[in-house]
């Protein structure tokens, strides 16, 4: 479709067609649209209201186009939209490394802080692992350690097409919801955060759409683009091929609430470091809301089967120094040193 016509459809608030919007992504991914028509389709479509066909086939060329890395059958990916403006310590970053120690293959597919000070990519450099890897040393990462960490901008070229609109824009747009949708590894399992609650169901149905086996979708009544413990949690789940939505909260599993500010972050040296602390035992809130997130992760990657039982092998994988022990083989295996 050609991009001033989609451009009129859009303006008169009316919906692409699947094709529609491959035909149009493939054009913009193609460096064939120009700044102007770029902002304008992007803010069109914000206007609009992006719909999950559009989404899914969107999410679909971006895959077509991405470099890949080769992972283990049964992986998943840990990933949130970013944007949530909350400046947390790293929540999904940490528990890669608790459900990684499990025996779960992690492709972890991350970027630069959106909202805050220290997104996944800055924390896992500060903690000392190689982020720059090829998709090769990815996939040796993954075989050897369990966990391999793809930066998103090296796995996506053609956005950098997009890139400079979507910064003079400064706002959100549909490719928030794009990249945590497009691992490199073609994970069909995803835990994923989404920065506002009128997106939980919709991009569980593009997951859906684009072949997921298992997900869990998830937005905290804080605005976490994570499962939160200041409260309950909005879940849309994908499951046997069907979709079905719930809330669940820290006191259903046992956990205790804690306060946002409980769990704030600094920069990626100080996110690190806590990172490493919990992994070395520390107690608390970031503890818990890790427990949390890493049991909700063991039971999409059916390694149990409730989220309680989940709960408890994560705290298990802490306490017994695995979790610590993938952070440390990753940090060697990246850096060529093992």
């Amino acid at each position: 479709m050609e991009i001033k016509a989609a451009l009129n459809k859009i303006a008169t608030g009316r919906d692409l067609s699947g094709e529609e919007m491959r035909g149009l992504m493939n054009s913009i991914m193609s460096g064939e649209a120009t700044p102007s028509q770029l902002g304008a389709f992007l803010m069109g479509m914000r206007v609009k209201g992006e719909t999950v066909v559009e989404i899914a086939a969107a999410v679909s060329i971006m895959r077509e186009r991405m470099i890949p890395v080769e992972a283990p059958e049964g992986a998943i990916d840990i990933v949130g939209t970013g944007g949530d403006g909350a400046g947390t310590l790293n929540i999904s970053t940490a528990s890669a490394f608790v459900v990684a120690s499990a025996g779960v293959p992690v492709a972890k597919h991350g970027n630069r802080a959106l909202s805050s000070k220290s997104g996944s990519a800055e924390a896992i450099q500060a903690l000392g692992v190689k982020i720059d890897s090829t998709p090769e040393e990815i996939a040796r990462n993954i075989r050897e350690t369990g966990l391999g960490f793809m930066f998103a901008p090296a796995h996506h070229p053609a956005m950098k097409h997009v890139g400079p609109t979507r910064v003079e824009l400064g706002t959100r747009t549909m490719f928030n919801l794009l990249g945590p949708q497009s691992n490199p590894a073609g994970v069909r399992r995803y835990l994923l955060g989404v920065f506002a609650e009128e997106w939980v169901e919709p991009v569980a149905a593009a997951l859906l759409a684009n072949r997921a086996i298992k997900a869990w979708v998830v937005h905290g009544s804080d605005g976490l683009d994570e499962i939160t413990i200041t409260g309950p949690t909005h879940v849309a789940q994908i499951a046997g091929g069907s979709l079905t939505t719930f809330m669940i909260s820290p006191e259903d599993v046992g956990l205790r609430t804690a306060t946002l500010a409980e769990l704030k972050g600094g920069d990626p040296q100080e996110n690190a470091e806590a990172l490493r602390a919990l992994l070395e035992g520390a107690q608390g809130p970031y503890r818990d809301i890790v427990l949390f997130n890493s049991g909700a992760a063991l039971l999409v990657a059916d390694r149990v089967e409730d989220l309680r039982d989940g709960i408890a092998l994560a705290a298990h994988q802490i306490d017994t120094g695995a979790a610590k022990a993938t952070l440390d083989k990753l940090i060697a295996v990246s850096n060529g040193q093992a």
